[in-house]
Order: structure tokens, then sequence, then C-alpha cells
């Protein structure tokens, strides 16, 4: 199986990627943009990316505690690799969800 995909896999994560594409971003506002997506899944997604080494999570000595995401060298590249993809997803989208049973987040 193809590492990228062992990476980005699952529901959410190649949104989180879209939404980290963006810049630096803060959990709560990565929440509000994923609508639907629970902290706990939200939290979970974002330790496998950082651990996978695509996304950074920077926490700032401050009171309170700020935490920052944010994408890495590799992440920024991975998702490079993944804009053709949502490319197709976007040409085809009316046809994909008009022949299957498809739950678009």
């Amino acid at each position: 199986m193809s590492i990228a995909i062992d990476v980005v896999g699952g529901k959410w994560k190649m949104h989180l990627m879209w939404v980290l594409a963006e810049g630096p971003v803060r959990f709560g506002q990565i929440r509000r943009k994923l609508d639907g997506v629970s902290e706990k899944v939200l939290a979970e997604n974002l330790r496998q990316l950082e651990a996978s080494g695509v996304v950074h999570r920077e926490l700032y000595a401050e009171v309170p505690p700020r935490v920052e995401y944010s994408l890495t060298p590799l992440g920024r590249s991975l998702n490079e690799a993944l804009e053709p993809l949502e490319a197709w997803g976007d040409r085809h989208r009316d046809e994909v969800l008009s022949r299957a049973d498809v739950e678009v987040p």
C-alpha cells in the first residue's frame, strides 16, 4: 500500500491537510472549519499526522497555553501531491455522488 495513502487515509485527514495548508491554526479554528468532526477524532488525527512528520505542533509558553498546528515541509509537499486528487474530485463530484452512497464531509 502507498505510504501517502497510509498517512492521509481516513475520513478527516485530507480535509485537515487542506485546512492546515492555509497556515498555522489553533485547534478550535480547525474544529470550526471541519464541521462534524469530534474533538476526540480531531485530536487523534492531528497526533497521527504529527507522528508521520507532516504536521508540526507548536506550544507557546503563555498563560493560558496556546497551541498552533501547521504543515511541515514534508506536509506541504504531500499537499502538493494531493492537489491533482482534489481536482479530480472537483471535476467528477456530481457524477460520483449521483452513482454511489458517498458521504462528503
